[in-house]
């Protein structure tokens, strides 16, 4: 699992290693993540909102709120559209299996590099490489409960509950560093909701994202996975972390 942000940050892949002696594990729990994770992994393609928002400590070591709305849209195992616009920036991510292009809107300026020929490939080597951001990208991967069974010691279900104007089942995991909430909609479709993530081990930070505007298996052209430059738009290159 690698990413918190289809955002942001690692989402539990700081969690991985630790020695764990005991797990408490919910089967109840299990199955309603493994429902999910079925049925997203079904899809031809989507196209779905992003509301979140993280906490930062500002240069007064005082904690911070920003917010970001992202629409997202997935076709097949090899394209994904990406635009995020937020606090702090305005940004997009196209790829077409083939390649991959990030533009920034503010500075009118963008790069592209050659990836993976699938998307999860794609999602693993441009967080690893370059630090690329994609939110809730972790609820797209085939192992997203089996991830989150090495990860946590307690994985627990908390019935049902209402959030943000939706009944859905409420799943608790945590360990030593996190305390990560997950609701999923208790409607056929069972698709998560809202999830929130808190850092125990810094200061109990947050980062939290509403799903919303679930279009299933639409026809989404080809042509919006591929980047056209705009006037005067700037190429730029870009180092992968390590190198100098």
């Amino acid at each position: 699992m690698k990413n918190h942000l289809l955002t942001l940050t690692l989402l539990f892949m700081s969690s991985f290693g630790f020695a764990q002696t005991s797990k408490e594990i919910d089967s109840t729990a299990i199955f309603i993540l493994d429902k999910m994770s079925a049925v997203i992994g079904d899809l031809e393609s989507v196209n779905f909102h992003l509301s979140s928002s993280n906490d930062k400590f500002n240069e007064d070591k005082d904690i911070i709120k920003e917010y970001h709305e992202s629409n997202i849209s997935f076709s097949g195992p090899d394209k994904l559209h990406i635009r995020v616009n937020g606090s702090d920036e305005d940004i997009a991510y196209w790829y077409d299996g083939s390649f991959i292009t990030y533009y920034n809107y503010n500075e009118n300026n963008y790069v592209t590099l050659e990836a993976p020929e699938t998307t999860l490939e794609m999602i693993d080597d441009m967080h690893d490489h370059y630090n690329f951001q994609f939110p809730a990208a972790d609820f797209f991967y085939p192992a997203f409960t089996d991830d989150l069974i090495e990860a946590f010691d307690s994985i627990k279900y908390l019935g049902k509950k209402t959030t943000k104007g939706e009944d859905c089942y409420h799943i608790q995991a945590i360990n030593k560093d996190l305390n990560v909430q997950i609701w999923v909609s208790t409607q056929p479709n069972v698709l998560p909701k809202h999830f929130v993530i808190t850092y125990k081990n810094q200061s109990n930070l947050q980062y939290e994202s509403t799903f919303s505007n679930w279009s299933l298996n639409p026809r989404i052209p080809d042509s919006k996975f591929h980047f056209l430059a705009p006037p005067n738009a700037k190429l730029i290159s870009i180092l992968k972390k390590g190198d100098s």
